[in-house]
């Protein structure tokens, strides 16, 4: 016996809807099923060009990783900065004259920043390594 079909084109086993199934002595005849445990990943396909392909493969050999690891990682992490970078921050205005002034006080100078500020850089003229 063939299942009925949808109006997807899937049978409607496959859509959720179970046409005669019997489970544990109950009959869920013309009921949608429901699914003990919700699927937590879904598939993502993309074509690329071999050199990106082999470059991602490549960074991803370094790291240790999986290509699937790997481009999973670097895409969640985009997508995190892009959701940052578009974050709306609100607060009172007298939060934010408080925020202001707290960045308005002058800053400590430390010690050791300075004393490297002031150190000529590897490739100037005068520059000894510190030992």
């Amino acid at each position: 016996m063939r299942h009925p079909v949808v109006a997807a084109g899937r049978p409607a086993a496959a859509a959720g809807v179970c046409s005669n199934l019997r489970y544990n002595g109950l009959s869920t005849k013309g009921k949608a099923m429901v699914a003990n445990a919700e699927r937590k990943d879904r598939p993502i396909s993309m074509r690329l060009p071999k050199a990106e392909l082999a470059m991602i493969d490549r960074a991803a050999g370094l790291r240790g990783r999986s290509r699937t690891d790997f481009v999973r990682e670097a895409a969640v992490r985009a997508a995190e900065n892009v959701l940052m970078e578009n974050l709306l921050i609100r607060m009172s205005p007298e939060g934010f004259a408080d925020f202001v002034a707290v960045l308005s006080v002058a800053g400590v100078p430390v010690p050791e920043v300075v004393e490297l500020a002031k150190r000529a850089a590897p490739w100037e003229p005068g520059y000894a390594a510190k030992s």
